[in-house]
């Protein structure tokens, strides 16, 4: 079974299985080794998952290692794990009677749904969103490190499967996911159960807003530090990245509004107009074009045009036509003056290969990402990946023309190029901007909705339309109304005063 389980790990519905697996032998250890303890499964980071521990006291080495131990003792006996189906008041039932478990009871409860599936294993009752091992002897490897006072629980490499994923350190993203989570726990919004709670009791719209001040506080503080750094060192370059439907353009174009205010003089640009023409584009290994590598960019035009810029000179930029795939020249141009920054974009801009001749310091790095914070439950925290998904589902179909099954098809391959050219650079930014918005995925529920359920039961991409259709179902929905025409998630849902 170990070898077969090994083999199917490339496989991401496995993948996710494995991990939700592991989930819930923590849960159970936990609850195994301190009855009166707590886990919480807060967000994914440095290739794992950041758990906390609460405890009377401050956890410590042991108590993790306690934890560990008894994992390995469950994966030993391979228990089976139960799957039961019942009325969802009975489990909401049995959840408020476990302590700790109200979480999960409320969630059910805002969801309505007649009846609700849970996991047992070996007496103890908990509940994940999608299929679990029928035994704990399936799982082979894992492991639990300590990491900033709770630990990472850490899994089998897909593409290695002998080994755990690779330990990355990721400080910058770990303070950004932290801020983000202390504000949502004094707002009394940790999980999507007290999300739906605020929606029914008519909050929603002073939440949204909220939300949005803080998003426009965050930008108005990078653009603070960029007007610094230009008077003091003489940053003259802003670079922007992050992966596929982290918002980039709207962020871009909010902080040119930001930098106007701080008297200096944005001038955008854009790397996508430096793709070189499409037959001169690299190929993948299936023969396709490959639009994620940083090649399919003229990188020697790019960093003359870039020398020139800088040197104050009147300079022709191109457009790229995606239609014909060509670069063109319309008379567009550009030329800095004393208080002008140049702002660039694009999923390439953090990697040292784009700019090599660029001084450090007169360049100011951003990476952008949708870190959602906002967890299910105690147990079950949502990947940023999802969010992410949703987004380009709803942005592909309004704007590009794309079924949701063909936005699905393309994921693996974005995903791809994300983890090679995006991700290994995320840390060399200077600030990290957070486009994730506690509401977002409530707002995006009813347009996303009908795009998933037009996916064919005969699609490959049936299955993933109805995983999900099952996560998204847990949102009660908000009206996309609700949204300012200045919100970044505007960018997906459209009805923007930006123009794209």
């Amino acid at each position: 079974m170990e070898n077969t389980i090994k083999e199917q790990l490339k496989d991401l519905r496995t993948m996710r299985r494995y991990i939700r697996t592991l989930r819930m032998l923590a849960a159970k250890a936990v609850h195994d080794v301190f009855p009166s303890g707590r886990l919480y499964v807060d967000h994914a980071v440095s290739k794992g998952y950041y758990c906390k521990l609460k405890l009377a006291r401050p956890t410590t080495a042991a108590d993790i290692l306690a934890v560990k131990q008894r994992m390995q003792a469950l994966i030993a006996a391979n228990l089976p794990i139960e799957t039961i189906e019942k009325p969802t008041a009975e489990v909401v039932a049995l959840f408020r009677s476990k302590e700790g478990m109200l979480d999960k009871a409320l969630l059910l409860e805002t969801v309505g749904d007649a009846t609700a599936i849970y996991n047992v294993l070996d007496g103890f009752a908990d509940s994940f969103y999608g299929n679990l091992f029928p035994t704990t002897g399936i799982i082979y490897l894992f492991d639990l490190m300590p990491y900033d006072g709770g630990f990472l629980l850490r899994v089998p490499d897909p593409d290695n499967p002998d080994e755990l994923r690779p330990y990355i350190k990721q400080e910058q993203m770990w303070r950004t996911f932290q801020k983000e989570i202390e504000w949502e726990k004094a707002m009394g919004m940790k999980n999507v159960g007290d999300l739906n709670i605020k929606n029914r009791q008519g909050v929603m719209p002073t939440m949204v807003k909220v939300a949005e001040v803080l998003q426009e506080r965050a930008i108005g503080e990078i653009a603070d530090e960029i007007a610094e750094k230009h008077k003091k060192s003489g940053v003259r370059v802003v670079l922007i990245s992050g992966p596929s439907s982290s918002g980039k353009t709207t962020f871009c174009k909010r902080l040119q509004i930001q930098l106007y205010a701080q008297v200096l003089h944005p001038l955008m640009l854009s790397l996508d107009d430096y793709f070189v023409n499409r037959e001169q584009n690299p190929r993948d290994e299936n023969g396709e074009y490959d639009y994620e590598t940083i090649h399919a960019i003229d990188l020697k035009q790019f960093n003359s045009d870039l020398e020139h810029i800088l040197a104050g000179e009147k300079v022709a930029l191109p457009t790229y036509n995606f239609q014909t795939g060509k670069r063109e020249y319309l008379g567009n141009t550009i030329q800095m003056q004393p208080n002008s920054v140049l702002v660039m974009e694009g999923i390439h801009a953090m990697n040292p290969q784009l700019t090599p001749a660029l001084p450090e310091h007169v360049s100011h790095k951003i990476y952008v990402s949708a870190l959602t914070s906002i967890a299910l439950d105690a147990h079950n925290c949502i990947p940023t990946t999802d969010n992410r998904l949703v987004r380009r589902i709803v942005r592909d179909a309004q704007f590009r023309g794309c079924s949701a099954g063909d936005t699905l098809a393309r994921w693996a391959s974005v995903r791809k190029g994300e983890e090679k050219w995006i991700f290994p650079f995320q840390e060399n930014a200077h600030s990290m901007f957070n486009s994730a918005m506690l509401y977002e995925l409530a707002a995006l529920r009813p347009i996303a909705e009908p795009l998933l359920q037009a996916v064919p039961n005969d699609d490959p991409q049936y299955p993933a339309a109805q995983r999900l259709l099952n996560f998204l179902h847990y949102f009660n929905p908000i009206n996309r109304e609700e949204l300012p025409n200045t919100s970044l998630l505007r960018e997906f849902v459209g009805g923007s005063s930006f123009e794209y």
